[in-house]
């Protein structure tokens, strides 16, 4: 029978962790079978609580420290302790539905992928968030990130909650532990470098909680876009254009406005550069807006706030190109 160990890092997930634990002890595959280790960076919060009232009705639940905290060094806590032929990360600011397991295991036989996920279902708990999680489910907020939004299963570059055959774990190793953002990514690339592909089959299918305000979103995009630098550090060829898009127009607001001091054509192609954005951006909300108007004003400012803040996180680690990156193999 296979064996399948579910590894959940977490640290200060008290208003989500129970959901999160109660949903893959509702799985319709051989309950069993499953092994799931929650690894705690050191909650100051009631997560870890939580986790020890569950752990008392559920001997199934390990609960691990994770004195460094970030999600990197969770994995690879996980890693090492997992018995599972089958390994399957999910983040404790999730659900996964209850045929979750079931169907990576169904879809992993079917495709021979070495690692296959579905699609994140955003939501939000407050106005702000339900805005939120509709920008961060269109393509014109997260480009191509197909995991987020698509109805079609197709082979991808990366995915997230993401289940794995051990012996792609141990072809291609531990997560890097530098990366605190991007970590899946990076060990996505390494997944498919190494043979394996990747694939995402939209009926199996997660919640995923948003960011409740601009001030948090921006905070996260910007650590995406600036972790991203660390990933291109270590594998250069990963480089694609969708990568470049943001920063390139975070470059053209600040070269034209720069222009715009001296120049009164640099004022002119100011002006266009914004008024073209702002038709896309007025266009994408509305769309996005049709069947919630009152998400409109929201998004005319969520689809900004996810470009800007990336581009600029990408801009501000560019010198870091220029330190050498440490080789990550299977024995790190």
């Amino acid at each position: 029978m296979i064996r399948v160990s579910v590894i959940i890092p977490i640290r200060n997930e008290g208003a989500y962790i129970q959901r999160c634990l109660q949903s893959v002890l509702s799985q319709t595959w051989a309950s069993e079978q499953i092994e799931i280790l929650v690894i705690d960076g050191m909650s100051t919060d009631s997560t870890r609580e939580i986790v020890r009232q569950l752990q008392a009705e559920h001997p199934r639940i390990v609960l691990l420290d994770n004195p460094k905290q970030t999600a990197p060094y969770a994995m690879n806590i996980g890693l090492k302790q997992a018995s599972g032929d089958i390994i399957v990360r999910v983040d404790g600011h999730c659900e996964i539905a209850p045929n979750y397991l079931e169907l990576c295991l169904e879809v992993l036989a079917q495709t021979g992928a070495g690692c296959v996920g579905g699609r994140l279902n955003n939501l939000g708990e407050t106005p702000m968030a339900q805005a939120i999680a509709l920008g961060m489910s269109s393509p014109f907020g997260v480009g191509n990130a197909l995991f987020r939004y698509t109805h079609v299963a197709c082979e991808v570059d990366t995915l997230a909650f993401g289940a794995y055959r051990r012996e792609v774990i141990e072809k291609v190793g531990y997560f890097n532990e530098e990366l605190t953002r991007n970590q899946d990514d990076e060990y996505n690339y390494r997944v498919r470098a190494a043979g394996y592909p990747i694939w995402l089959d939209p009926r199996i299918q997660a919640n995923y909680y948003t960011r409740g305000s601009l001030t948090s979103l921006w905070k996260q995009y910007y650590q995406y876009g600036f972790w991203k630098i660390r990933v291109l550090r270590q594998y250069p060829e990963s480089l694609q254009l969708r990568h470049l898009i943001p920063a390139l127009f975070v470059l053209s607001l600040l070269g034209s406005l720069g222009l715009s001091l001296f120049t009164l054509w640099g004022g002119y192609l100011l002006g266009g550069i914004v008024s073209l954005y702002l038709f896309a951006d007025l266009c994408f909300a509305l769309r996005q807006a049709r069947l919630a108007l009152r998400f409109f004003p929201a998004l005319l400012l969520i689809f900004p706030t996810l470009h800007l803040a990336y581009g600029c996180g990408f801009l501000w680690a560019l010198p870091q190109l220029l330190v050498p990156a440490k080789k990550i193999t299977a024995q790190n």
